[in-house]
């Protein structure tokens, strides 16, 4: 790369005689209200430090100057590679002074240098086809703009240019729109820096805003990969599909795009985490999860990404294939899908790791069907793992699951089938586990968030073996109107069972048993609340299986349930009454039913 050199340019330098276009790998116009807050009242505070009462036009000449800061342009067809969200701001602010000037030169004054005439066509000077519209629009005076089906950038620059309106309206003084239009055009200045080369571009851009806050890491990465591709029609086609892919994941959620990378980068290419002792530097685990696009250039040889090709490579290939699948997991965690419901299942559980071990077995050479079948496995794997820990009250929040989720994926990472089945085998056997746990199984301020999953779990496992339609989704979701609640069968009366405790804190402890427990609609819930287990029984039979399955009336209408019973050996039975041996009944009950839906074998048999 030559040697770098600035030229200080003001805003009439820049903008006149001068036709702009943003490169395909430059990311969306994206500045919000409050970066057009921060512009307007640094550059109206500007010129007010400057502007005295009774100055005249002329004056302004002799008022100071204010730097914008550098802008980073290609030689050959001034593409603006650095620089593009503020020279965007700043047309959107030349049109709101154009539209405040009444005199017919000073009106031209701005337009020109907005808006001007090259071989013959007139057009926008910084010029980008997709915005055009948009521009007219405001050129125009438009009070609205359909953006429907238009881009972000579209989007924005209309809604920045309605903000600025009201901006200037609030700061600047009508009288003085002539006086601050010139100052403007005249004396802020930018530093011009011109690139002779494609890459060179780049690699300038990289270097301007890897050290500040301006650019997202994930638009750092882009920069960095597109400048290690040395052809330009693949670089243009590699930028072509990571736009459009980050654009999806941004669909889901503006920010998703960088949990995806980070997921992507520990469950592939990850190979280190910090010790678990203090003062332990961040490896590789730690660095992915704050500035993985350092890391991804610090570490490109380890990752594979020794030539131009493997760089093509990873965008052309595996980043939209592993892009592809989150947008798919993250699909699959919101709604419940047949043959793979366990991703639901643990997504529901609110286990933030799963993606990341979901990513660690898959290759991109991988068929669909491969995938499917890790997919399968690995949920399947997770979710009796994690239930494990929760019949044995212990957690499964992020800070106590990540070092082993991470160990994890290391170990599965780019598997085949046959031999990711057996390490997630070995995986459950190393977890000291006994079912007996669930014997003391109960509802406390730590299973609370749990216990709802697991009730909805067993109902919904009833239901669908008794070729019953069956709802687990509804039962989870905390955002219906009426949705789901537990509800104890023992009302919190201690003096109706008094004779069977010492005290009430022993009643209070049974009551929130397991095998007390079970799923009703909130409104049902509240309806009942006080009731005794006599008036409840009745009302049951309304409602779910589980519920129902207390009353002798579920086992004369429901003979599909009662082969499921039989077949299963399963001690279901009416009670007239509940008392503390029936909680304990059920209890087993629950327990029988847990070990069939989490059994190992089911992943043994898979």
């Amino acid at each position: 790369m030559k040697k770098i050199q600035g030229t200080p340019k003001t805003i009439r330098e820049l903008f006149t005689g001068v036709k702009y276009k943003i490169h395909y790998y430059q990311r969306e116009y994206q500045w919000k209200r409050k970066q057009i807050e921060e512009l307007v009242e640094d550059l109206v505070s500007e010129f007010y430090n400057n502007y005295k009462n009774n100055d005249e036009l002329r004056d302004v000449q002799n008022y100071g100057n204010y730097f914008m800061g550098s802008v980073v342009l290609t030689e050959d067809d001034n593409a603006i590679i650095d620089g593009q969200q503020r020279l965007t701001s700043i047309t959107l602010l030349l049109f709101c002074l154009y539209h405040r000037i009444n005199d017919a030169d000073d009106k031209h004054e701005v337009l020109s240098l907005l808006f001007s005439k090259k071989a013959g066509e007139k057009s926008f000077n910084i010029n980008v086809e997709e915005r055009n519209p948009c521009l007219l629009a405001i050129k125009n005076g438009d009070e609205e703009f359909d953006f429907t089906n238009h881009s972000e950038s579209v989007k924005f620059i209309w809604e920045r240019w309605k903000d600025l309106n009201e901006l200037l309206d609030e700061k600047l003084n009508p009288t003085h729109v002539l006086h601050f239009k010139d100052w403007l055009i005249d004396n802020v200045d930018f530093i011009r820096i011109l690139a002779q080369t494609e890459q060179d571009a780049h690699k300038i851009f990289v270097s301007m805003n890897d050290r500040g806050l301006s650019l997202t890491p994930t638009e750092m990465l882009k920069g960095y990969l597109l400048s290690e591709i040395a052809d330009d029609e693949i670089r243009q086609e590699a930028n072509s599909i990571w736009k459009t892919q980050i654009l999806k994941l941004k669909e889901i959620d503006k920010d998703i795009e960088s949990e995806f990378i980070k997921n992507w980068l520990r469950a592939q290419y990850a190979n280190s985490i910090r010790e678990r002792k203090r003062g332990a530097k961040a490896e590789d685990f730690e660095n992915i999860g704050t500035t993985f696009h350092k890391w991804v250039r610090e570490k490109h040889e380890s990752i594979g990404l020794n030539s131009p090709s493997d760089y093509e490579n990873l965008i052309l290939n595996d980043f939209k294939k592993f892009s592809d699948l989150y947008i798919r997991l993250i699909h699959l965690s919101k709604n419940l899908t047949q043959g793979f419901e366990y991703i639901f299942y643990n997504a529901n559980k609110k286990f933030t790791l799963q993606l990341q071990l979901l990513l660690a077995p898959m290759r991109s050479e991988d068929t669909n069907e491969e995938i499917n079948k890790k997919l399968q496995i690995t949920s399947l794997f997770l979710d009796i793992y994690l239930v494990r820990r929760i019949f044995s009250f212990t957690s499964i929040d992020y800070s106590a699951m990540y070092y082993n989720i991470f160990l994890l994926s290391k170990k599965i990472r780019g598997l085949d089938l046959v031999a990711l089945k057996d390490v997630l085998i070995q995986e459950l056997k190393s977890f000291e586990f006994n079912y007996d746990s669930i014997d003391k199984f109960h509802l406390n301020g730590w299973s609370k968030r749990f216990m709802l999953h697991i009730i909805a779990r067993i109902t919904h496992f009833i239901e669908e073996k008794s070729g019953m339609d069956t709802k687990f989704d509804t039962y989870v979701d905390r955002k219906i109107k009426n949705s789901y609640d537990i509800e104890h069968i023992w009302a919190d009366h201690y003096s109706r069972h008094s004779d069977e405790f010492e005290n009430e804190q022993a009643f209070d402890d049974f009551r929130d048993m397991f095998g007390d427990l079970l799923i009703l609609p909130k409104d049902k819930n509240r309806s009942l609340n006080d009731n005794t287990y006599k008036e409840k029984i009745d009302q049951y039979m309304g409602e779910n299986l589980l519920c129902k399955s207390l009353n002798q009336l579920c086992y004369d209408n429901h003979p599909n349930f009662k082969r499921f019973v039989n077949e299963n050996e399963l001690d279901f039975k009416s009670y007239t009454e509940f008392t503390k041996e029936s909680i304990k009944e059920r209890q087993l009950l629950y327990k029988k039913i847990c070990m069939i839906i989490w059994d190992q074998q089911l992943l043994e048999i898979f």
